[in-house]
């Protein structure tokens, strides 16, 4: 397996981004999960490509 893949600078946001989710979404409509998990995963490609475009 790459290095890259057991980086935990990434495992970690990524569990995090999916233990969050799902409190959050425990209350909501499937709709309304689905819509939330697009938005935070756009922000998360931006704050991506916006810090990959620094380097």
């Amino acid at each position: 397996m790459p290095v890259d893949l057991l980086r935990l600078d990434l495992i970690v946001p990524v569990l995090m981004y999916c233990a969050l989710l799902w409190w959050v979404g425990r209350g909501l409509s499937w709709t309304a999960r689905l819509a939330t998990a697009v938005v935070t995963l756009v922000l998360i490609v931006c704050v991506l490509l916006v810090e990959r475009g620094w380097r």
